[in-house]
C-alpha cells in the first residue's frame, strides 16, 4: 500500500494532471505524467509553493474494460502498486511529479516482473527516475 502522502486523491490534483499532463504509452500500461515545475502558475494559492512542488503523488486506474472480474483487476493493481512502492522506498523516483498509471487490455497476462519492468521503462522515459 502506498503511503498517504504519495496518493493522488484530490479532484483538484486529478484535474491538473488531466489538463496539463502528457501521455506515455507502453505495451500494456500507459502513464499520464505531470512535472510540477512546469505548471507553477497553476499552483493552488493556499498551498506553499515549495512544498507543493516537492510532492510525489501517484494513482492507478484499471478499468472494467480490462476484466469484469474485480478480483483480476485488483490483483493487477496490487502488483503494480507494490512495484511502485518499492521504487519509492529505494528513492529511485524523483519528487515533483504527478503520475497516473492506466492499464491497457492484455495487462492481466503479465507476470509481476513484466509489470515492474514496464513501469520502470515508462518512468525512465519521463525522466522521473533518478
Amino acid at each position: 500500500m502506498l503511503q498517504q502522502i504519495n496518493r493522488l486523491a484530490k479532484i483538484r490534483d486529478f484535474n491538473l494532471l488531466v489538463k496539463h499532463g502528457r501521455f506515455i504509452n507502453g505495451s500494456f500500461l500507459s502513464l499520464k505524467t505531470l512535472h510540477l515545475i512546469d505548471i507553477k502558475k497553476y499552483f493552488p494559492l493556499k498551498e506553499d509553493p515549495d512544498k507543493f512542488e516537492a510532492q510525489l503523488r501517484i494513482a492507478f486506474a484499471v478499468s472494467t474494460k480490462i476484466s469484469k472480474s474485480a478480483v483480476k483487476r485488483n490483483r493487477f493493481r496490487r502488483q503494480l502498486r507494490e512495484a511502485i512502492r518499492l521504487l519509492i522506498k529505494e528513492t529511485k523516483i524523483d519528487n515533483g511529479w504527478y503520475l497516473l498509471f492506466i492499464a491497457k487490455p492484455g495487462c492481466l497476462d503479465n507476470t509481476y516482473e513484466d509489470i515492474k519492468n514496464q513501469a520502470v521503462e515508462l518512468l525512465s522515459r519521463t525522466k522521473a527516475l533518478k
